[in-house]
């Protein structure tokens, strides 16, 4: 038992959640109520809200990947109130959640590749580690990027690069992986941005940070179906939410932001008539308040200390109505 506290005290130092404090301060955890914790992770998160709902309270933590387990059990023992694990995506999570009937007064989601994923070098996440590439954030399921640059053809990896990674070069770039596999299979991190090297002008290498950055985030949304199970699971998660619950969310690209902002907005709109009507007949009430009138974003001293902080965006609302 020792093992896995020393585990989750080391993941504690080298893996920092972001934007702590403005989520504990937005979602406001109170004694006796109900956590739900939509991507465990390392437990960063857990550690800052648990300690609100004291021990007539619970927390429910979903994680899709299974290495997470062992810091939920660490996280568990040290935890005064009622916990609760399960293992799936969190759209899966939501849903198991709301059929039994379970009715949260928080839900977070903090979307994204964690950063104790990154900085496992086998899992492929990470364009600047050799590394096979496997990009899947549960590692027992599911087809690996090495299967998709095997399989897809080039419109489709176009497609993705554009769609999913605003890549300006996605058809050089899907033109090149073609080519390359044709004549040995790409297999590794280092292949991949070799050949993403080769298939960009010169001028490109060295601007706007590195040259796979993007490509890498678009495998990874494909290969976890990351946008699709964010749109279901922010209907699940309102489904799940007692009324007066609090949803925070927090993404870290463009694409997921405008998800969620779409979402809560829609919500918080209630009358969905043409503003040039000069009176409500579609009927419509707000289901949500925007607890935050814009996104948060992390301070300078928090980007400063955490640099993968610096895309962080936090939105929230609280439901009103079923």
């Amino acid at each position: 038992m020792a093992t896995v506290v020393t585990t989750l005290e080391t993941k504690r130092t080298l893996h920092e959640p972001v934007l702590v404090d403005e989520v504990v301060g937005t979602l406001a955890p109170a004694e006796g109520e109900t956590v739900v914790d939509c991507t465990f992770g390392a437990g960063g998160h857990a550690r800052a809200l648990a300690p609100g709902v004291g021990r007539r309270g619970a927390y429910i933590a979903i994680d899709r990947d299974p290495s997470t387990e062992p810091l939920f059990v660490g996280f568990s023992e040290h935890s005064n109130c009622s916990t609760r694990y399960i293992r799936a995506d969190f759209a899966e999570g939501l849903e198991t959640l709301l059929d039994e009937g379970v009715a949260a007064d928080v839900i977070l989601m903090d979307l994204g590749v964690s950063s104790m994923q990154v900085d496992r070098p086998e899992r492929g996440f990470s364009y600047s580690r050799s590394a096979p590439l496997d990009m899947r954030m549960d590692d027992t399921q599911g087809v690996t990027a090495a299967d998709l640059l095997a399989t897809a053809d080039e419109a489709e990896l176009a497609g993705w690069f554009r769609a999913y990674g605003e890549e300006r070069y996605a058809r050089p770039i899907a033109r090149g992986i073609v080519r390359r596999r044709a004549e040995r299979p790409i297999r590794s991190t280092c292949d991949l941005v070799e050949v993403i090297r080769t298939s960009i002008p010169t001028p490109a290498l060295f601007a706007g940070g590195h040259p796979a950055k993007r490509v890498f985030q678009a495998l990874r949304i494909v290969v976890n179906d990351e946008l699709g199970l964010l749109e279901r699971g922010l209907e699940a998660a309102f489904d799940v939410l007692a009324t007066g619950g609090r949803l925070g969310v927090i993404t870290f690209h463009s694409l997921e932001d405008r998800i969620v902002k779409r979402f809560m907005q829609a919500k918080a709109q209630g009358c969905t008539c043409p503003p040039d009507l000069p009176a409500c007949i579609c009927g419509g009430t707000a289901q949500a308040a925007l607890l935050l009138p814009k996104a948060v974003a992390p301070g300078t001293e928090e980007q400063e200390r955490n640099p993968r902080s610096q895309s962080a965006k936090l939105r929230a609302l609280v439901k009103v109505a079923g």
